[in-house]
């Protein structure tokens, strides 16, 4: 009650023009048999043609709505459309409808181009990832529109990732969330925004929420190119275990386990634990030895019908080795062979145990209260050799980063849905903290992983981020959108250099204000048209920020989308954008060699064009191509490109699931050549790849084959100009550097639910 009376103003104050004299709808929608609610379910009102989504708790309501007959359509990808006629509503009063929704096959046919400021091709799904090859969550992010990824050191390290015209390194310019934990690290011994996804089972995703560009109130940090939001599922339908086994000595167990019951689901109450364990030693002539060790857990509870709470943890470890980079020269002398390394000593280990609380309260059927809690216990060290013999012509140039991490955060946010001169407003207002602390982050010169030789830096980072921001979508005509937002950022920053004993520790604070605003038009139910645009921004390393005194170390990303979604045909979704997209002066800390290097103004332009077929009833076909232009604005002509940023992507495929018998999925991806240096004399060779997945499904029993690189290309998978110096050279060479990619991989799986 207190609540209520506290959140009181805000609600007066953004929906000070409700219409008493009218009635309104308020209802829920939740899952078929497991009473789970379903967020971001679609609603249609007819007459009116009106649109809303379903809240956190399944939540939805209409209001202002004249005294009569209304009919309901109920709309939520992977469960069948719900038509719910003769809703009567009376003057000043409400009426409650309850809606429960089957699972069924995806119907492209009931996929609404209108739901309200979501976006039909921003979401993927559990029948996606099921219908790709995944290895680990990593490669469930190649299911993103125009986003490629690159391992280049061991399957244990994140993967380099590229969207929009950028090479986003490990995370930089891309906000990756999982059930609201961070995955970004800020100011990482490795790189800054490292992000390492190997934490989550891809069993136990959900859903996958995505888009692109840094228009959305409630994202922060990083949110520049765009962001993946990971959801891990609430209830588990069925225990299962999975086993599979594949070449190189791969195998893979993984089991999940129903703890409560159907008896607790019916009280809207359940658990599950799951483990997976995972070995390879990979394609490469010296073993890896990938170890993973994956064990999650979580508990749901609605304790009222206005309130639940859901609390996990999970625990992961990894170690492994690796061959690292190797260059042209040392193949074409036959010195290695394609698979072979200069320095096999690479490699690393890692861990991240994580606890999370959240807590949701409807404080009506249009407000809602969320307040979530976590805390991060990180490790990380890894071993490279980018240069070999430059360096140290003796020992060579090993080096090792490390660092041990805690971050403990808090999200909260306030919703509420009233009108605004008679027409609806949709509020949201949020609360972001999070702080870093990190212990001995480090980068030292090593050898063969067993010695240390001399530390390069070696110091403590304390950062803390506090965000506010506030969202407001006016639907000012049913054909007509508006969303506008302002976000506000506050950094606070500290770095104890212990390799310099007189060094001053201070702390130093920074801020940035971030707005927003997004305007969607739908001439048609077939049409929507959007324009969306705002601020954006990835914060520096805090080794950067301390120097710098907090001045330009917030680099603001300035980017618009202009685009279409439309259907031609119920079997038929097409969505075409152009983007812009630049980012202002930053100052980068290059965590391989402790430096600080002057980024510079860019520029990006591009263009995406995604469709989506449904030839057959369980037939899909999917096609998703890029353009993007990348170049520095403040280099002389012929110095502008930016190495590596892609400029052709395509990914597309073919799709069979009906739910049982026979599913599987035949992929093609492409990533077009691209330069390796800002005059572009080195070219990033591109690839054209095909990958396959077949399977059977009866009942309780589940087997499958996934296979990668069906037509054995020798392609590169990560390519760097580098300079570096072979053992018997005199100088160094700078050339193009690569990791391998894989070869034709098939492993096979069998899964048994129960």
């Amino acid at each position: 009650m207190k609540n209520k009376l506290l959140l009181l103003p805000i609600s007066l104050f953004f929906a000070f023009s409700l219409n008493a004299h009218n009635g309104s709808i308020n209802g829920q929608i939740t899952e078929h048999g497991t009473g789970m609610e379903l967020a971001g379910g679609t609603v249609r009102l007819d007459p009116g043609g009106l649109y809303t989504n379903s809240n956190t708790l399944g939540f939805f309501n209409f209001n202002n709505l004249a005294a009569g007959t209304y009919t309901l359509t109920i709309s939520y990808i992977g469960f069948e459309t719900k038509i719910v006629e003769n809703v009567a509503v009376r003057d000043a009063e409400t009426t409650t409808v309850k809606i429960d929704l089957k699972t069924a096959a995806i119907e492209l046919e009931n996929v609404e181009v209108k739901t309200a400021t979501s976006q039909p091709f921003q979401s993927i799904s559990a029948l996606d990832i099921r219908t790709r090859p995944i290895t680990t969550t990593q490669d469930v992010l190649r299911i993103v529109p125009g986003l490629f990824i690159a391992q280049h050191a061991g399957g244990g390290k994140a993967e380099q990732i590229f969207l929009r015209g950028f090479d986003i390194d490990h995370g930089t310019d891309i906000n990756l969330t999982v059930d609201g934990l961070p995955v970004n690290m800020v100011s990482h011994a490795h790189g800054q925004g490292y992000a390492d996804l190997h934490f989550v089972i891809p069993e136990l995703i959900d859903n996958v929420e995505f888009k692109k560009g840094p228009y959305y109130a409630d994202a922060g940090n990083f949110t520049t190119a765009g962001l993946v939001r990971f959801k891990t599922t609430d209830v588990l339908d069925r225990s299962f275990l999975k086993l599979e086994g594949g070449q190189f000595g791969t195998a893979r167990a993984v089991g999940a386990f129903n703890l409560l019951g159907k008896n607790a689901q019916r009280q809207n109450r359940s658990a599950y634990i799951a483990s997976e364990t995972y070995y390879s030693d990979g394609y490469f002539d010296s073993p890896q030895a990938f170890n993973r060790f994956n064990l999650f857990g979580k508990f749901r509870a609605l304790l009222d019908d206005e309130q639940r709470i859901t609390i996990s943890a999970s625990a992961f470890q990894s170690s492994w080795d690796a061959s690292g980079q190797i260059p042209e020269r040392a193949i074409q002398s036959g010195q290695i062979g394609r698979f072979g390394a200069i320095d096999d000593t690479e490699g690393g280990k890692t861990s991240r145990y994580n606890f999370n609380f959240e807590h949701v309260k409807s404080l009506n059927n249009s407000s809602l209260f969320k307040n979530q809690l976590y805390y991060v216990d990180y490790s990380f060290e890894l071993y490279s050799n980018f240069t070999f013999f430059k360096e140290d012509p003796v020992n060579g140039d090993q080096i090792r980063q490390k660092e041990h991490r805690r971050i403990l955060g808090y999200n909260g946010a306030y919703q509420t849905s009233g009108d605004l001169f008679g027409k609806k407003l949709d509020t949201e207002i949020g609360l972001y903290f999070r702080n870093d602390q990190t212990d001995d982050s480090e980068l030292s010169r090593s050898l063969q992983r067993a010695f240390t030789r001399s530390r390069l830096a070696l110091g403590d980072v304390n950062e803390t981020n506090t965000g506010l921001y506030a969202s407001e979508t006016w639907h000012l005509a049913p054909k007509f959108t508006l969303n506008a937002g302002l976000r506000g950022d506050v950094f606070q920053s500290a770095y104890d250099n212990k390799l310099d004993s007189v060094y001053d520790p201070g702390r130093v604070t920074a801020s940035i204000l971030s707005p927003k605003l997004n305007l969607y038009f739908d001439p048609s139910s077939a049409l929507r048209l959007y324009l969306t645009g705002g601020y954006g921004f990835h914060s520096n390393d805090t080794r950067v920020v301390v120097p710098q005194n907090g001045q330009e170390v917030l680099p603001k990303a300035l980017g618009a989308d202009l685009g279409a979604i439309f259907k031609p045909s119920p079997a038929v979704l097409f969505n075409v954008a152009a983007w812009y997209l630049s980012l202002d002066q930053e100052f980068v800390y290059v965590g391989d060699e402790a430096i600080v290097e002057a980024g510079g103004k860019t520029l990006r332009l591009g263009a995406d064009v995604s469709a989506r077929v449904q030839m057959f009833q369980n037939l899909y076909l999917d096609a998703d191509v890029t353009y993007s232009r990348a170049r520095s604005t403040e280099e002389p002509e012929g110095a502008q490109f930016i190495p590596l940023a892609p400029q052709l992507t395509a990914t597309g495929g073919l799709s069979w699931d009906k739910g049982q018998g026979f599913f599987g999925s035949l992929r093609c991806r492409h990533l077009g050549d691209r330069p390796a240096n800002e005059d572009n004399s080195l070219n990033a060779e591109g690839y054209f790849l095909l990958d396959a997945v077949a399977g059977w499904k009866k009942g309780k029993i589940e087997f499958g084959l996934n296979a990668q690189n069906l037509l054995n290309s020798a392609w590169k998978e990560a390519q760097f100009e580098t300079e570096s110096r072979l053992r018997n050279e005199i100088e160094p060479v700078s050339e193009i550097h690569y990791t391998p990619g894989t070869p034709f991989f098939v492993k096979g799986y069998v899964t048994f639910s129960f």
